[in-house]
């Protein structure tokens, strides 16, 4: 039994878990194993978003997922918006459905900080999440993080208009009019598997262009480092206590009088 559950047992508040998937069946059973019957979840609902693959019939293999389909593909923002109204949970824990390597304890550490009163958010710091990322502590535009179900339902109606990729954007903004403490939770062995490895290097290259103008289209580049930077102030919980440097010690040269 996990800590995790032990604290949902006492009373702790309860998770739910929104999963966006397009045409992922090659990859989503990855995460389904990680969260499935996990316990620090109260449910757990995968927003099949027009996929075209098989998705929908892996779905159907997991009796323990409220499965959300429509035809067409209108994007991860929208997407999330289904998966946010539909939820009943206190707290709402987002994952992107491209993860490897993920396992039941990943879930367990990103779910802590907020059952145990330490932070209000939690956001994931990948394996692969950029370099700079990395060094600053903070990736402010991963897609796994917990969030209060309050704050995700106020953002409904605005993530039915966003952008495809607006949605971490328009979220980070949220936490920060609420001055929400964040604690950064360190994924060491997650990876998310990237666009040119899924539809080839020109495609691939194409969307990642695509998400990073849908960005602009919420943020302009100022307003993304402002954004950055004001979130790093409300991390209270960072990922990994900051490098300390070795203490040089100088010393003074004796001289021949």
């Amino acid at each position: 039994m996990t800590s995790t559950a032990t604290a949902r047992r006492k009373g702790a508040p309860a998770i739910s878990c929104v999963v966006c998937a397009y045409n992922e069946a090659g990859r989503i059973n990855h995460i389904l194993d990680a969260i499935i019957g996990h316990p620090a979840l109260s449910e757990v609902i995968v927003v099949n978003d027009g996929s075209t693959d098989e998705t929908e019939a892996l779905l159907n293999r997991y009796p323990g997922v409220r499965a959300i389909s429509y035809p067409d593909n209108r994007g991860k923002t929208y997407a999330m918006g289904r998966g946010v109204a539909a939820a009943r949970g206190d707290y709402i824990m987002l994952l992107d459905a491209d993860l490897t390597g993920i396992r039941p304890r990943d879930i367990d550490a990103l779910a802590a900080p907020v059952t145990s009163g330490r932070a209000d958010v939690s956001i994931s710091l990948r394996r692969n999440s950029l370099w700079f990322y990395r060094v600053m502590g903070l990736d402010f535009v991963s897609g796994e993080r917990v969030l209060p179900a309050d704050l995700l339902a106020e953002a409904v109606p605005a993530l039915a208009r966003l952008p495809r990729w607006g949605a971490e954007a328009h979220l980070n903004a949220m936490v920060l009019s609420r001055r929400l403490r964040i604690a950064v939770v360190d994924w060491p062995g997650v990876f998310n598997i990237r666009k040119r490895d899924k539809v080839g290097a020109f495609r691939g290259a194409l969307e990642e262009l695509r998400m990073s103008a849908d960005a602009m289209r919420v943020l302009t580049p100022l307003g993304v480092a402002r954004q950055y930077l004001a979130l790093l102030s409300l991390v209270t919980q960072p990922a990994r206590p900051p490098l300390r440097l070795p203490r040089l010690e100088v010393r003074a040269r004796s001289h021949a009088a």
